[in-house]
């Protein structure tokens, strides 16, 4: 996985781009694998943190943090969890402080391994989320 700031370049000059270096190493691609031939790599890009994947399965953040509030993920600002506004993982760290933890500064892998363990990908609503999911469910299939 290559993670570059989305202000870097244009998203899908980025993908055009990591779709030729593919190509140039001889490994197929879901964009131009056919029927008959199979694949190798799925180009996917983040457009913003993986924060928002946490937004797409906001039970599993509960079941992670139980003093967060249930409606967070219903309110408006929060429903299109790849379009928050502000950054994601701010908008996320203020969520958490404002309801005790992490007081002194979000701590991005512990929580990241808190809320993956409780994750269900057939729940999340985040779209880059259900992206990835289902190109590689589709490659085990």
């Amino acid at each position: 996985m290559i993670v570059i700031d989305q202000d870097d370049k244009d998203c899908r000059q980025l993908k055009q781009q990591l779709e030729a270096d593919a190509a140039a190493a001889g490994l197929p691609t879901r964009a131009t694998a056919t029927p008959a031939a199979s694949y190798v790599v799925v180009n996917r890009i983040a457009i913003e943190e993986l924060e928002a994947w946490y937004f797409g399965d906001w039970k599993a953040v509960r079941a992670a943090y139980p003093r967060v509030p249930a409606h967070i993920g219903a309110k408006a600002g929060y429903r299109a969890p790849d379009h928050i506004k502000g950054g994601t993982w701010e908008a996320f760290e203020r969520v958490l402080q404002q309801a005790g933890y992490f007081t002194g500064g979000l701590r991005k892998i512990e929580a990241a391994h808190a809320v993956a363990s409780h994750m269900v990908p057939s729940r999340n609503s985040s779209p880059s989320f259900c992206a990835l999911r289902d190109a590689l469910q589709e490659m085990v299939a």
